[in-house]
């Protein structure tokens, strides 16, 4: 037989306090002293309380549950940003429910519906994109939604990411820097804002040079489509001397198409700059030209806009683009004579 469930009122009287003061020392940001807290948290440890989540969901309307819905968690730099924005949001009272989609819009629309299902307080999307009629649902819900490290053109929606465009500006910049000649592009996937505006930011750097771009495939941030662009573009007549690659995850499977298959030497032969600087970018085996997301910066913006936005309804969505320097390490070679 189950045992009886503990009961707020029985952790009052054991502590000597009111109910009303049980339920502020379990209720993120609400006030307690120090000594009425002590006095609670021993009282409940004594007699096993758990608090009813749900029920002060219904009493509050607030459910303290974040959305998050993410594609690619192959991609090393997804399993970083999800434990960021997971500490992130816990150190604010928050816990986060996961669901892992693809890019399907049927799917995305699914699981969207189940999160709004859970009254979710918030929706952060991790490189997943919302159409028009998701965005309708959310807002009719009136739960928020930021999407992290992908924008798009709705204005109602948050989205928070790297400075893409400069951050293909740069590599372009610092590639003809270095003196090479016929550069290439494994661009991330083309339906992405992200692809998108790294691609023209790229080419962009090297228009304004007067270089053009020797070849370019989508790699759609995908291994093996890269890794099968990279012997495309090396059997080439005329290979490329440099290719910037969309994505660390991507990249990191052209080097190793390279040296493994074609017998190819980075920088030697071919320099390759990614995108993202996951820690196995610094890793020796490696040691990975690329442009830092910053991440820190992107999760903690990400997390102020929603939280704002889930305390006060009248906050206007915005758009926040955060600078990343680009990192020289031994995949490009330094200004050649």
């Amino acid at each position: 037989m189950a045992s009886e469930r503990i009961t707020s009122l029985q952790v009052a009287e054991r502590a000597g306090v009111s109910q009303s003061a049980v339920s502020r020392v379990f209720t993120p940001g609400a006030s307690a002293s120090p000594k009425t807290i002590e006095k609670v948290k021993k009282a409940a440890a004594e007699l096993g309380y758990r608090p009813n989540m749900m029920a002060r969901a219904m009493i509050t309307g607030k459910s303290r549950i974040i959305g998050l819905i993410v594609a690619y968690l192959d991609n090393q730099f997804y399993p970083v940003a999800l434990e960021r924005l997971s500490n992130a949001l816990q150190s604010q009272g928050y816990h986060i429910l996961v669901f892992t989609v693809t890019n399907d819009a049927a799917q995305v629309a699914g699981v969207l519906q189940d999160l709004l299902d859970y009254q979710v307080d918030g929706i952060i999307t991790a490189s997943v994109g919302m159409n028009g009629d998701l965005t309708a649902r959310c807002e009719a819900a009136g739960i928020p939604v930021v999407m992290f490290n992908r924008g798009q053109d709705d204005t109602a929606i948050s989205a928070v990411t790297s400075a893409n465009t400069a951050g293909g500006r740069k590599v372009a910049q610092h590639l003809l820097d270095c003196g090479y000649q016929r550069i290439a592009h494994i661009s991330g996937w083309e339906g992405s804002s992200t692809g998108r505006d790294r691609n023209a930011g790229f080419v962009a750097g090297l228009q304004a040079a007067g270089a053009t771009l020797h070849d370019m495939i989508d790699g759609k941030y995908d291994r093996d489509t890269a890794a099968a662009a990279a012997r495309q573009m090396m059997d080439a007549a005329t290979p490329p001397d440099a290719i910037f690659v969309g994505n660390d995850h991507m990249a990191f499977a052209v080097m190793d198409t390279l040296r493994s298959e074609i017998g190819c030497s980075v920088p030697d032969d071919v320099a390759i700059v990614g995108y993202d600087d996951v820690p196995l970018a610094a890793w020796a085996a490696y040691d990975l030209t690329t442009v830092r997301q910053p991440v820190n910066q992107m999760v903690k913006a990400t997390v102020d806009q929603l939280l704002a936005q889930i305390d006060d309804a009248g906050v206007a969505a915005r758009k926040i683009e955060i600078d990343g320097p680009l990192i020289q390490r031994g995949t490009t070679k330094g200004q050649r004579t």
